[in-house]
């Protein structure tokens, strides 16, 4: 016989959560909340790594019942936190003893970011569902709740990833159509589609995932890209094959579909020593800061990256580098006393002139929110517009 304790502490956990989410105003429908009450996060996360810090920087520990306590786990999977489930695409918490240094590359997102999609979703009863980045299987798990597994689609590309999420909605009980692939592709098999949600970022929208969704129905969707600037978009899919929508409040962000990922910047040392201009910034490394400025600098060079360096003791140097074009863009803070920056450009392009222009269009325009910004999808072009009278547009990446 299983001792129903800690069944009865889940629940609570799961009824203070739903409490919480509600009073943020990000829950706020009585289907979700009976699917948040519903689904035990627990299953979908029974191991975790916690961030810390470390001699040599970031450090991921693993959290697990038995060797946390089952109390503090638990409370921990409860937590409106995002919690990291796997590093450097195939390190798990169990793989480990301790602390261990390595990128994150699948989690289970936070709760309240979870809830809020689904609301800004809002499939209606027997709406089809498509999912892209099935993760741990919780997101899946309350649409299964709401819609019926019958209903819902969930695609994941990290085959490890997929099959413990198969097995955790299994056990919760759900059983939609789950398949181990590239999201960016869809599921033709499977479409039309009501609605496409995605719990990765991708640079641009997938032309498959047009095709799948029937004219009328909603691809929510983050855009992001290699310098990390994001923007959750809700998109309506047209008759004639074109997409059109705005960008919805607030600060959110996705880890990037894999094959979106940025490539390896290799040995860059010999771009940097090329022939180059240099003036005073009129913006500096803030925008690298701010939502809506580092949102528009990867508008403005959506094949870039950043990367910090220093030599000898010597001042921080921030890269902006479009390998591709052989250009570059150089911060460095100025000699003089008045605490700004200068840029060093070379190559083809002046990347800090574009990021620059971007930037001043935005604050001529009374610096809008994200919400300013809208996105329009055709079978040639993806093209990101600042929606005011004589707003500026850019073209995502191909």
């Amino acid at each position: 016989m299983t001792d129903p304790a800690p069944d009865r502490l889940a629940s609570r956990h799961r009824t203070r959560l739903a409490d919480r989410l509600e009073a943020t105003g990000l829950l706020h429908s009585a289907a979700w909340r009976a699917a948040v009450l519903a689904v035990p996060r627990e299953i979908f996360v029974p191991a975790f790594f916690r961030r810390g810090d470390g001699p040599q920087g970031t450090v991921w520990a693993p959290v697990q019942p038995e060797t946390q306590g089952s109390d503090t786990w638990l409370e921990e999977v409860y937590t409106d936190e995002t919690l990291v489930t796997q590093l450097d695409g195939g390190v798990h918490p169990g793989d480990v003893d301790g602390p261990v240094g390595g990128e994150p590359t699948s989690s289970s997102t936070l709760p309240s970011l979870v809830v809020r999609m689904l609301e800004d979703l809002d499939p209606k009863d027997g709406a089809r569902v498509l999912e892209i980045g099935t993760g741990t299987g919780y997101s899946t798990a309350l649409m299964c709740h709401r819609l019926g597994g019958d209903h819902v689609t969930s695609i994941e590309y990290d085959p490890a990833s997929a099959a413990r999420a198969r097995t955790a909605i299994t056990t919760a009980g759900y059983s939609p159509r789950l398949i181990q692939s590239d999201g960016l592709t869809g599921d033709d098999d499977g479409a039309p589609y009501d609605h496409l949600i995605a719990t990765c970022s991708v640079r641009t929208i997938p032309p498959a995932w047009l095709r799948q969704v029937k004219p009328g129905g909603t691809i929510l969707t983050t855009i992001s890209g290699w310098l990390h600037g994001s923007g959750l978009a809700r998109l309506t899919v047209g008759e004639d094959g074109t997409a059109f929508g705005t960008f919805l409040p607030g600060t959110v962000s996705f880890m990037i579909a894999r094959p979106h990922a940025a490539p390896d910047l290799g040995d860059f040392s010999s771009l940097l020593r090329q022939p180059a201009e240099e003036r005073p910034a009129h913006h500096g490394q803030e925008v690298f800061q701010e939502w809506v400025p580092l949102f528009l600098t990867q508008l403005a060079a959506p094949k870039a990256q950043r990367i910090s360096t220093r030599a000898d003791g010597g001042p921080w140097l921030v890269h902006t580098i479009d390998v591709g074009s052989g250009s570059f863009a150089t911060l460095v803070l100025s000699d003089d006393s008045g605490g700004g920056f200068r840029v060093r450009q070379g190559g083809p392009h002046r990347l800090w002139d574009d990021v620059e222009a971007a930037i001043d269009a935005w604050k001529a325009a009374g610096s809008p929110p994200q919400t300013a910004f809208t996105l329009t999808v055709t079978p040639t072009e993806q093209r990101v517009r600042l929606d005011t009278p004589e707003g500026p547009s850019w073209t995502l990446p191909t």
